[in-house]
This record gives structure tokens, sequence and C-alpha cells, in this order.
């Protein structure tokens, strides 16, 4: 029998491995009850580009709780950010074998506002 985690980490390994196969550059979320986080990592998974969370300084003072959609469109805004300083236009979203729904759905519309393109 899988359990919850076992089976979104075999849906993350799929995910993974066609952003590979096409070589470009992945925004990687990942989500716990208390934060968000997002990275842009090279298509091997082996540099990091980009960081943002709702951990950072910068966010914690503007966020009452970092586990909610309004924390997750501010992680998307920065990353945005981040990406365009550091001359990133494009991405594969890889959402890490959660749905596309909630938080990390509120965390790609809002890197899409901010100018990434995926």
């Amino acid at each position: 029998m899988i359990d919850k985690n076992a089976a979104r980490l075999r849906r993350s390994r799929q995910t993974r491995l066609k952003i590979r196969e096409l070589g470009v550059m992945r925004l990687t979320v990942h989500r716990t009850n208390t934060h968000i986080y997002a990275q842009i990592t090279s298509a091997r998974g082996d540099k990091v580009f980009a960081t943002a969370s709702s951990v950072e300084k910068e966010l914690r003072g503007q966020l009452a709780h970092g586990g909610n959609r309004k924390a997750a469109e501010a992680v998307g805004q920065r990353i945005a950010q981040k990406a365009k300083a550091k001359g990133i236009e494009s991405v594969a979203f890889d959402r890490a074998g959660y749905r596309y729904h909630g938080r990390v759905k509120a965390l790609a519309e809002a890197a899409r506002a901010g100018g990434l393109k995926f």
C-alpha cells in the first residue's frame, strides 16, 4: 500500500523526467502546512538560480500567516521578480506532485502575472 506522500513523490518523479527531457529551467514548488517555497533550478536540478519562500524576512513582515493563498501569491510575485533580475523569462512549472489547486495554483498565477512564461 502506497501512502499519500509516496504517491506524490511518484507523480513528481514523472514530471521531473519529462522536464529534464525538454531541457528547460523549472520552477519547483514545495508546500508545508505553515509555509510555501519556490525555486528555479536547471533542468537537471543541479543549479539553483532563484529562490523565494514565505520564510524570507521581507515577506514575513507583510504576511500574518505563511501557509495561505495570500502568502503563495506573494511568493509567486517574488520568484518572478528574482527570475526577471537574473534574465530568466520562461520556465517549466514543476508542482512536485501536488494538485494544481489552492496555494499551488495561486503561486503559479502570481508568477505568470509577474512576467514568467510557462
